[in-house]
């Protein structure tokens, strides 16, 4: 198979950055998901509530994120080591599913400019060297399980996820209108193998980066949200999705697999290939 594409979303449920190159750090792809809106309470927001995020577009400069919504003037941002160089910033604890995060508040301006785009009281926190987050180990494949799961910013649960060329065009082939691979915020596209293909690996590799397929992905409402405009479109791709592609224990639709690294470093680039080991038959 050959990497496609990569992209990374550095405000979570914002717009995505294409890029050629990324590089995998201790938390999944570096600056992904770094970033988080919260609300008065410090409780996560998402496109599932306010799908307007969407229409926040990004741009890496250098070490820092200019985001850019046509309702608000450009903010510009520090990333990571950047951000960890400055002034001491206040910490919260914030809320995203379950789990309670420690993280820097970014300030007003960045505050601002999110109650301006969102029309509601909003903070930017974003996770600093100190942060700890971790993926549920029983949430993990029983074959890449360890002592504690993997670090993890702010994603919905896992780190990095994969989605397939061929998996997409065959649900498009399904639905009354195509849609384009952004709907379901890949991390990684690949292209070269069956539709659906990625149900029955247990590893992906890419020169000295191996990862786990820990999991498949369980789709949400985000699915049906123009990811240009920020507006729900109707229950597409979910209703087809849940035709022909429900888990095994009901509780959802699946497209996409979920990785983690097990190794801690390295770089992925479009243009490489990216080579599957398949589970062996009693395991699928």
């Amino acid at each position: 198979m050959e990497i496609t594409a990569l992209f990374i979303y550095p405000v979570k449920s914002c717009r995505g950055v294409s890029v050629d190159q990324v590089e995998l750090g201790p938390r999944g792809f570096l600056h992904d998901r770094e970033f988080l809106v919260v609300d008065e309470e410090d409780a996560f927001i998402t496109q599932r509530t306010a799908p307007e995020l969407a229409t926040v577009e990004m741009a890496l400069a250098g070490s820092g994120l200019i985001l850019k919504n046509p309702n608000a003037r450009e903010l510009h941002l520090r990333l990571g080591k950047e951000a960890d160089r400055g002034e001491p910033r206040p910490r919260r604890t914030v809320k995203i599913f379950h789990d309670e995060v420690i993280a820097d508040d970014v300030g007003d301006e960045a505050a601002e400019w999110f109650t301006v785009v969102l029309q509601r009281p909003a903070r930017l926190v974003q996770l600093g060297a100190s942060s700890s987050r971790r993926v549920k180990t029983e949430n993990i494949a029983p074959a890449h399980r360890g002592a504690e799961g993997p670090e993890i910013p702010f994603t919905d649960g896992f780190p990095i996820l994969l989605t397939s060329e061929e998996s997409l065009a065959d649900l498009n082939s399904r639905l009354p209108e195509p849609l384009p691979m952004n709907r379901f915020r890949p991390n990684i596209v690949v292209r070269g193998s069956a539709p659906y293909e990625e149900d029955r690996w247990n590893r992906v590799r890419s020169r000295e980066i191996v990862f786990g397929c820990a999991a498949p992905d369980l789709r949400c409402v985000i699915t049906t949200i123009d990811q240009q405009t920020g507006t729900r479109t109707g229950v597409e791709p979910l209703r087809t999705l849940a035709t022909y592609r429900r888990a095994s224990d009901g509780g959802g639709v699946m497209f996409g697999q979920y990785l983690i690294a097990h190794n801690g470093a390295g770089t992925l680039r479009v243009g490489e290939e990216l080579l599957p080991d398949f589970l062996p038959p009693e395991s699928r």
